[in-house]
């Protein structure tokens, strides 16, 4: 399979789709005692524990989610202090708390169903207070693990093609997905799953990069066989499935050592893994082979046509400046949660202008126009927000403006849409991004519907982000797929729905 073949992601996001009759005819259960374990753990190796007292930066979350900046050519090189910054509030545990029978971890990002199946990899020249390598970020206990020793990044420079970021940066960070990890709940959805939770990490360290005065961009032009060979993990079970250059530096990386086997020993998952092959398919057809290849598919994306409002729209009123709340991305991270109920009050026009406004500024990837439109449209339905008659409503993304498509109480049907859930009825806000596969597909091949996926999941994160930045809630649900496209229908005829986050004032116990 080929990753120009691209009746093999239709085919994969159709048989993955969530149906009322695939999911009345559904008889998966959850074997309690074969859950998987949220840690990579490697049994033989010494932690290099990592610093933990962050003093919050100077940057506020709404500013720091919202910044795109490209570097600037001057050198931004990080300590081991910052790179632990970064590690722990994109994917460390930033609170636990006592349970009977144990304890619950939260991490610094939202994962479906809490079961944390991605993991951080950090390949580095020479650091200050780090050695030259590459290194496995431990969450459990916020220590790094050297794999292997020496500066490997030329490897990435070569797999990627020469991306000029990778190219000159002094960290680059890989993030795998464990399939089984998430396929135990979700079984072959997980693929999904990968680039959902990949996103929200991302929007995380993004922000925090921007915090740190750091240039940071997602790259998903590589050659998958040498970054999993260079990081030792079997793409059957674990895979690479996205980079992010860290910093700048005007220093030329040097020839990499020979990249060896390690079969380094890790702790069990679980007592037995059970293989989705739909996830194997899907991920195969979408793999690149070579660094030329990774250069051949990375470029401008494709021209998506956004039609133009057939209705007067009604502007965004983000709230002033002055009057935003000043607290740093650190403190808002860990304040984030993911809410399980939501008080039916109503949110503020400003609130929701505010977190759509900073959260669709763009996203710094190397497959897309960091200023230029997004792949998904974001669709809402607008149960309670004062200054909004409730309804079904499309963001125009160049306008910065909402258009209401039709007016009506659809609190129901915004339940029936999240799986039955209340989240769904109950929450202020369900914003749904809706994307038209086609054009995606042909500029992409099957490594677009990755690309969709996580350029969605990551403006998500950062609307996760700027929710708690103003004290509010918000959550991700799973959702009828075709029922979610007929809903918003005929404006989102033939588009697909690759995320739904619901918004709103949580509701205390």
């Amino acid at each position: 399979m080929s990753n120009s073949d691209t009746r093999v992601a239709r085919h994969y996001h159709q048989q993955t789709s969530h149906s009322l009759q695939s999911v009345l005819a559904s008889r998966h259960t959850l074997d309690w005692d074969n859950q998987p374990i949220p840690y990579k753990i490697y049994s033989t190796l010494e932690p290099l524990p990592l610093p933990r007292d962050f003093t919050p930066s100077n940057v506020a979350a709404l500013d720091a989610i919202a910044a795109t900046a490209q570097p600037s050519g001057a050198e931004r090189i990080p300590d081991l202090q910052t790179l632990a910054r970064i590690c722990y509030f994109a994917n460390g545990i930033t609170r636990r708390l006592r349970v009977p029978g144990g304890e619950i971890a939260f991490r610094a990002a939202a994962c479906t169903g809490a079961l944390f199946h991605i993991e951080l990899y950090l390949v580095c020249a020479e650091l200050p207070g780090l050695a030259a390598g590459v290194y496995h970020y431990g969450a459990h206990d916020h220590g790094l693990r050297q794999l292997r020793s020496g500066d490997f990044r030329q490897a990435l420079i070569q797999a990627t093609g020469a991306e000029p970021a990778i190219s000159t940066a002094p960290v680059v960070v890989i993030c795998t997905s464990t399939f089984w990890r998430n396929a135990w709940k979700y079984r072959a959805r997980a693929y999904r799953h990968s680039f959902w939770d990949c996103g929200t990490i991302l929007a995380n360290l993004l922000a925090v990069a921007t915090a740190s005065d750091l240039p940071a961009r997602v790259v998903l032009g590589f050659a998958d066989p040498p970054v999993n060979q260079l990081i030792d993990v079997d793409p059957q079970r674990e895979a690479a499935i996205s980079l992010v250059a860290l910093g700048h530096t005007m220093q030329p990386a040097p020839p990499a050592p020979p990249v060896v086997p390690l079969q380094l020993p890790t702790v069990p998952l679980s007592r037995a893994e059970v293989e989705y092959p739909l996830i194997q398919m899907m991920h195969t057809a979408s793999m690149l082979e070579s660094g030329v290849a990774a250069a051949s598919w990375r470029g401008a994306p494709p021209p998506i046509q956004h039609a133009p409002p057939a209705q007067p729209v009604i502007p965004l009123r983000p709230l002033d400046p002055a009057a935003l709340p000043t607290d740093a991305i650190e403190t808002v991270i860990r304040r984030r949660g993911s809410s399980r109920r939501f008080a039916r009050t109503s949110i503020m026009f400003d609130q929701l202008s505010t977190m759509l406004d900073r959260a669709t500024r763009g996203v710094p990837a190397d497959y897309l126009d960091p200023t230029g439109p997004p792949l998904s449209d974001l669709y809402l339905i607008i149960n309670a927000v004062d200054g909004l008659v409730p309804g079904a409503y499309l963001l125009h993304w160049a306008e910065r403006a909402l258009e209401l498509l039709k007016a009506g109480d659809f609190r129901a049907q915004a339940g029936l849409l999240a799986l039955g859930q209340d989240l769904g009825a109950d929450a202020a806000v369900n914003i749904y991004f809706l994307t038209d596969l086609e054009p995606v597909l042909a500029r992409f091949g099957n490594r677009g519907y990755r690309a969709a996926q996580l350029a969605a999941a990551i403006t998500a994160g950062k609307l996760y982000l700027a929710a708690y930045a103003l004290r509010l809630g918000a959550t991700g649900l799973t959702f009828f797929d075709d029922e979610v496209t007929a809903f918003f229908s005929p404006h989102g005829a033939g588009k697909s729905v690759l995320f739904l986050i619901a918004l709103g004032h949580p509701r205390r116990s």
